[in-house]
Order: C-alpha cells, then structure tokens, then sequence
C-alpha cells in the first residue's frame, strides 16, 4: 500500500514538472525581449543564472587578494580585523604591489619617534570665533554621511552607539535625524540635502523653526551640494526601502522612490550659498559646512573671491570633499564611473586653493572617498586634510560583505535592508563594539605611520611624508606632485618688493 503510494506521489510530482517544462518552453519561444531563450528555451535560463551566481564565485574562488573591485578582499579583511581587535599583523611578507602606480609608500625616517616622545594628536574646533556653539572634533576618523533609510535600523544604532563610544562624530546623510541617530549619545553632524528632509515645512521650504530645534541637538550642520557617487544627481532611495517610518522622517510618501533634486532650488549660485550658510549659523549658533565632489577649480576660486569680499564670517566651518570614488547607496553607473574627480586629485587641489587664497586657517578640510584603511587616512593627512569621513569602512565593520546589493533591500548582513528578517544578522549589542574598535584602531595605526615618518602625532604629517608609486615605477614625493603654493598675500608682497627693488629710470 505504502509503495503504491509512493509510487503515485511520485507520478504525480513528474507530471507536475513535465508540465512546468512544457510551460516554460512555450512562454520562451514565444517571448520577443531574450534571444537566448527564443533560440535555446528552458537551458537558457542556466545562461542568466550563471551569470547571477558569477559575482559570487569570482569573489571567493577565482579573483585574487588585491584583484577585486570596488574593495578587494585584502583591504576588507584589514578592516574586519582592525574592528574585531585581532590587530594589523601578517606573515611572510605583504601582497600589496609596491610598484603599482598609484601605490603609497610612506618615508620612514631613520630616527622615529620614540614612544615617551610622542604626544596626543590634538583636537580641532570647527566654527571657533566664528559661531556662538563651535564644536571641537576629537577623532581623525569620522563617520561619514549615510541616511537612515540607505542603511537600516540596526546599522543606525549600532554607528551611534559605537561612535559615542570611540569618540567620533556621525554624520546623518541626508535622510534627515532619525531617533536611532541620538540612541548613543554621540556627536551628530546634520546634513541638509538638496530635499531638505528633515528641517523642511510642510510646503518642502526651509523651516528656520525646524534648524533651530534641530540646533539644540546636533554638533553642526552641512549642506550637500554633492558626493562623489553621484555629482549632479540628488540622493536616489528606491521606493522598495521607503517604509512608513522613513517616510514620515523625510516626509514623502510611502513605497514611492526618494530622488532629491540635483541641486538645492533656492541655492543657484556663490551668494546664496553663503546666504545659506550665514542664516543656518545665526540661527542655531551651530558650525555649518559644506559637503561637495570636485570638477574643477571654479567652485573654490569663486568661493575665495566671495569670501574676500564679504568677510571671514560668511565662510563655512568646514568642507567635506568626496572623490569620485566614494558613495554607499544607489547611484546611476554612468555618474559613479565617469562623473567627479578622485579624491587624490581633488583633495590636494582643494587644500592648495584655500592656501593660496588664505583660508586655509578659517576652513577645516574633511576628506571622504575610499578611506578606508589607515594607509589612505594618514595620506588624506599628508596631502593636508584635517578629518577623514569613510562610510564604507564603518560597514564593513557593521559586517557588509560587500554583496552589492545595497540598492535592492535584500542586503544579507542586514546593514542595508528593512526586511526585518535579514535585519536579525546585526546584533547592535555586538557590532556598536567593532564600530568603535574600527574607529579607534584606525586612528591608533594612523598614528603609528606618523611616529615612524619622525613626527610626534598624526597632524604633523606633510606631503614630504609620502610617495605614489609613478607609471613607471619610480616614485614621487607628494609635495614634487602637488608643490605647496604660496598665498596670495605672501606673493602679491614678493611681487612688490622685487618691483621696489628695479633700478628708477
């Protein structure tokens, strides 16, 4: 009786597939959009899961340590090591391709310093003498602009309490101030984006009632004009990942796509944004900054000349300059490849506008893109950055495995995903502790490439401090790169001094 039933269920079963065979077949030579599955129907579909499953198996079987983009699997691993305390040693010998161009290697001084000679890296005041809260920094590695919404729940809670822990400030992005944003108590940075989600009136106005309010509960503000996944483009949060609660943060509808537009509508040029920036700093007594990619050198000509004009008071505290490589969430391909420059080039570039125009005191420079490791940070450092924001690092500490599926909601470390199931790989209770770990081993070993160049702490690093390894592969100090320039008042008196000094006719 039992074999007579089995076989049955079993008959039944083969019909069942032969039918969905038969199915399948049909529905692939009458389609009209795959021209693999009209020519090869049913084993076509091998072709398109094959080529789905290809990701995986060039990850972890086929691509090498340092083949890998955009992180290869020798940099993650630094940072899963670096967040779980296990320390920055290896064996035999590094990987890391010392003729490569573009390969840093620091210059080691013959006598570094010694470990009763090293002193704290200080700390810097973003808005001193220039606003009535200034904000004094601590950590040269800082949690970069994600939104709640790009990353979950968990992820935001598990930053802020890892932050406050590390002593390091955590930057909103521009989804607006959650309340897991405040869970840890540590030092917020509040982006206002091009939507003004979160500081906007029900009209999608600015809300000078709305800053305020929000000045008794941030560090500082920051206008995003850009990033460098996507300059031109506004923030892009798929419709799929905009739950009720997102939706009543930012204010916009539910399971609708969140595309901020590609520039603030009432910001269009130099004077209103310093407008901006002057009306945010009266009214919340609060630092104000401004975040930004980099295409070339109008922008900070521009803003030099405006600044001079006007006066000091109207600068903004601070500059957050991300490379065209950087970005965490969604972006178009063709802005994310081609669009911005890297911040190598543009970071430099930026530092030696604000010198040569003598800013370079009244503006705080913050570089993002790409930072993850402490090698990148010290040299940021080096070419004349005074903070470092990564948010991808601080993913990989959360426990991203770089599946890149960020913009699909079906992240499987839970990092970026509202799916309440996926999101249960994120403990807070132990991912806030390899946040904070990340943060503080990062700017220990950044200390440790300082004392070995022969400076006492990690703001004493200078471009001569670093070469980057040339398509030849010879090497090339820093500063024979990118020469220190003089400022302008240094050489406008030069100029005339020489001209005192021509023989009279």
């Amino acid at each position: 009786m039992v074999e007579i039933l089995s076989y049955g269920i079993g008959t039944l079963v083969g019909f069942a597939l032969a039918l969905v065979v038969v199915f399948v077949f049909i529905q692939d030579v009458t389609q009209k959009k795959h021209g693999v599955l009209r020519n090869f129907p049913v084993i076509g579909h091998l072709r398109y899961y094959f080529e789905e499953l290809g990701e995986y198996f060039r990850q972890y079987f086929f691509a090498g340590d340092r083949d890998e983009m955009p992180f290869n699997r020798a940099t993650r691993a630094w940072v899963y090591r670096l967040a779980k305390n296990e320390g920055g040693l290896i064996g035999f010998g590094s990987t890391y391709d010392l003729h490569a161009p573009g390969a840093l290697i620091f210059v080691n001084h013959p006598f570094p310093v010694l470990e009763e000679e090293r002193l704290p890296t200080p700390s810097f005041t973003l808005g001193e003498n220039y606003c009535k809260h200034p904000f004094e920094a601590r950590s040269l590695v800082n949690v970069s602009g994600m939104s709640f919404g790009a990353i979950s729940e968990p992820a935001v809670r598990a930053l802020s309490r890892g932050a406050a822990l590390a002593g390091c400030w955590m930057d909103t992005g521009e989804g607006g101030l959650a309340p897991y944003h405040l869970e840890g108590g540590c030092d917020i940075i509040m982006q206002i984006g091009t939507a003004m989600y979160g500081v906007r009136d029900a009209q999608g106005n600015l809300s000078e009632e709305r800053l305020m309010e929000l000045g008794k509960l941030v560090k500082a503000f920051e206008i995003k004009l850009s990033q460098g996944a996507k300059p031109g483009k506004g923030g892009v949060l798929p419709g799929k990942k905009v739950t009720a609660e997102i939706a009543r943060i930012r204010g916009i509808p539910e399971g609708r796509d969140s595309i901020s537009p590609n520039r603030h509508r009432d910001i269009s040029n130099m004077t209103e944004l310093l407008d901006r920036i002057a009306c945010i700093r009266d009214l919340t007594g609060r630092p104000v900054g401004v975040k930004t990619a980099i295409g070339g050198w109008r922008f900070l000509n521009d803003m030099a000349d405006a600044i001079h004009k006007r006066g000091f008071e109207v600068a903004p505290d601070f500059l957050v300059i991300d490379g065209g490589e950087g970005g965490s969430g969604a972006a178009p391909q063709a802005l994310a490849d081609h669009m911005g420059l890297s911040i190598d080039e543009a970071l430099p570039r930026v530092v030696d506008a604000l010198i040569e125009s003598g800013l370079r005191q009244r503006i705080r420079v913050v570089a993002s893109g790409k930072l993850v490791t402490s090698a990148r940070a010290a040299w940021a450092l080096c070419a004349g950055a005074d903070f470092i924001n990564t948010a991808r690092g601080f993913m990989f500490s959360l426990g991203c495995i770089q599946a890149l599926h960020c913009h699909q909601n079906t992240c499987p470390t839970g990092v970026t995903t509202h799916n309440k199931r996926l999101q249960r790989a994120l403990v807070v209770e132990e991912k806030y502790l390899r946040v904070a770990n990340y943060a503080n081993n990062m700017n220990r070993e950044i200390d440790m490439i300082a004392h070995s160049c022969g400076v006492r702490h990690a703001r004493e690093l200078r471009r001569e401090h670093v070469r980057l390894v040339q398509s030849g592969g010879q090497s090339i100090a820093l500063n024979m790169l990118y020469p220190y320039p003089e400022p302008r008042g240094a050489r406008e008196g030069r100029v005339r001094l020489a001209e005192d000094c021509l023989p009279s006719h």
